[in-house]
């Protein structure tokens, strides 16, 4: 690459200091075609993140994705090409994402207890919680982003930043990004989605003495997400479900076997608990055990932040006030916007309970208040990829529970309402986490910090939208219980399991508890709950997928004869990957709406292409598919 930040960027001086890329000049990089490609990506990330993070549990940041798509429409389209342009478009790219890699944690749990969602509702915690995380993220912009300078690295903004200066590369990564949206739109097309015209699933089942299932679920976008999160994310996932099928599965069948004639499984009186079949054993006890696992992990995770919480809070009220005015008028109106919507949106989802509304909303608040500023120094840290979101939500969720058990409010409506309370906190976590990480690019750039707050607020508004229209629309779909649901939707389910469970009191808390041990045993063993447990509860056949994506990449690194090349390969892999990932997510969200208006009927695989075989045929031509555009990388690309 040519162009490079200076070493200042990444500290070694104080952050009132530091002389940005773009030093002189007009700080504006905003203009009526900045903004519609914005908007556009907003839109594009919002539906492929809610699409995919409901299907494999995992979200894939939009920041670099977003940097390159956006440097290249605005070569395409812009009169002014500048970088501050090109950082507004991916600041909004990366709010579309935050909000989706949010809502979908909890507002698909409204349906899964039973109950139905409106749009109104939907927008209106969306969007109280997008302007009250921005707010409170503004108001400690310049102790996150200027005194933090150099101690708070922003891993993932200083490569959105160094992508950025060095907009040569964004041809290359473009082209493979294209080419991975045409393999996975072909292959989506052709499966599931559109034609439905052979089958992508290799399945073995085993329903003899020892009750197992081996599935592989072939779909480009999880393939993708595998060679994006690499082979120890995806190994360890898989672990997990390498025990919940291969160890816990066959232990409750062999068990099973012995129970007497007339005894049924607890949650399904019509099927005998010893005449149970793998989907029965998978879905009534497995997916609880589960659910333990990811609730021991979400609360140990939120244990571990109580240092983090008192830290922040304690260096923000102690933060400098020098610079701390600048840009404070717009930060403060986006709060109090925030603080406003969400009262009026706890009065919506309260159904009237007043009482409900003022105490659920305060605690929501206050909650959301500690969360953002957590989430915006761990963004710092970790970067967004990494934010433990679940954790936060799980914690903040429980507490909520809790008042509301105590109140006394236990119904499926309250339920409903405790759900959207839910969804407000982590859309706020979560956004938070978008917004300083995108405003950090923008200090390092140079752009203006107003002028990234008035387009992530634009970004964040459409990205609910966007969500809250494809959870309405795929309703019928992530409704649906038993085996081989098209969505597995961990967290939500997680969200649901716990809430209806303590206020109905009819948790299976033998398995809840015994998922809490698994998980402890896990942490004092030093391995990641959390990647383990939703391994544990996700289907086989998307953790396999996933993890044959993570060895293409090995592949791809093992067969590499430098390091140089090996950079240029696992770069353009990622590109195409994401191109993967952009393009089954968001033609199978085209196939659904096809399927729901009617306009396309598939009547399903018949025969040789329903077989085992022909999945493993369309297996193999999606990895040769992958591996040899990559493969032919030169190394001169990065040059």
């Amino acid at each position: 690459m040519n162009n490079k930040l200076s070493k200042d960027a990444y500290g070694g001086i104080d952050g009132k200091d530091y002389v940005p890329y773009i030093s002189s000049g007009s700080k504006s990089g905003g203009n009526i075609t900045v903004l519609i490609i914005g908007i556009i990506l907003a839109i594009l990330f919002a539906a492929s993140t809610a699409y995919s993070g409901m299907k494999s549990g995992l979200t894939v940041a939009a920041g670099i994705p977003g940097s390159i798509i956006g440097s290249a429409f605005i070569a395409a389209f812009a009169k002014q090409k500048g970088i501050l342009g090109k950082n507004l478009v991916q600041g909004m790219a990366s709010g579309g994402e935050s909000v989706a890699s949010g809502i979908i944690f909890v507002l698909p749990a409204v349906l899964l207890i039973g109950s139905k969602v409106t749009f109104f509702e939907g927008i209106a915690v969306g969007i109280g919680g997008v302007l009250f995380g921005i707010g409170i993220a503004s108001l400690v912009y310049n102790y996150l982003i200027i005194e933090e300078h150099g101690k708070l690295m922003y891993p993932e903004s200083m490569a959105i930043s160094e992508t950025l200066v060095a907009s040569e590369g964004a041809g290359d990564s473009m082209k493979f990004m294209g080419i991975g949206f045409g393999i996975g739109g072909i292959i989506t097309v052709i499966t599931s989605s559109f034609m439905n015209a052979v089958n992508n699933v290799i399945s073995y089942v085993n329903e003899s003495f020892y009750k197992w299932k081996l599935e592989v679920e072939v779909n480009p976008l999880l393939l993708g997400i595998g060679f994006i999160v690499g082979i120890e994310v995806s190994l360890t996932m898989f672990a997990g479900s390498i025990l919940s099928n291969f160890g816990i599965m066959p232990l409750i069948g062999y068990f099973s076997s012995f129970a007497k004639d007339g005894l049924t499984v607890w949650n399904n009186p019509h099927v005998a608990i010893n005449s149970m079949q793998v989907k029965h054993i998978a879905g009534s006890y497995v997916k609880y055990i589960g659910a333990g696992m990811m609730l021991s992990g979400g609360l140990i995770g939120a244990v571990k932040l109580i240092p983090t919480i008192i830290s922040s809070i304690k260096e923000t009220l102690n933060a400098k006030s020098s610079g701390s005015g600048k840009g404070s008028s717009i930060g403060t109106l986006i709060l109090l916007a925030g603080v406003v919507v969400g009262f009026i949106a706890g009065f919506v989802v309260s159904g009237g309970n007043i009482l409900m509304a003022i105490t659920a909303s305060v605690l929501s608040l206050f909650l959301s208040l500690l969360f953002v500023i957590v989430s915006g120094r761990l963004t710092g840290t970790i970067g967004t990829s990494n934010l433990p979101v679940s954790g936060m939500t799980i914690a903040s969720i429980v507490l909520v529970t809790l008042l509301f058990v105590v109140m006394g409010w236990k119904n499926p409506e309250h339920n409903k309402s405790l759900l959207l309370f839910g969804t407000f906190i982590v859309t706020a976590i979560s956004i938070a986490g978008g917004y300083a990480q995108s405003q950090k690019v923008t200090f390092i750039v140079g752009g203006e910090k107003n002028e990234m707050d008035k387009y992530f607020v634009i970004s964040g508004i459409v990205g609910v939208i966007v969500v809250v229209g494809t959870i309405l629309l795929l309703s019928g779909q992530l409704a649906m219980t038993g085996d081989n649901v098209p969505f597995a939707l961990p967290q939500a389910n997680l969200m649901s399991t716990l809430t209806a469970g303590i206020m109905s009191g009819k948790l299976p808390w033998v398995m809840i508890i015994v998922g809490v041990v698994m998980g402890l045993v896990l942490f004092l063993l030093k391995l990641p709950v959390m990647t383990v447990a939703i391994g544990f509860y996700l289907p086989i056949s998307t953790t396999s997928i996933i993890l044959i994506g993570a060895l293409v990449r090995v592949f791809i690194e093992k067969t590499s004869k430098s390091a140089k090349e090996k950079e240029v390969k696992v770069s353009n892999g990622i590109s195409l990957s994401s191109g993967l990932v952009a393009g089954g997510s968001i033609l199978g969200l085209v196939g659904i709406i096809l399927q729901v208006t009617g306009v396309i009927k598939g009547a399903g695989p018949t025969g040789f292409a329903a077989s085992n075989i022909m999945a493993f045929i369309i297996l193999v031509c999606l990895v040769i598919a992958t591996i040899i555009p990559i493969i032919n990388s030169k190394v001169k690309d990065v040059k």
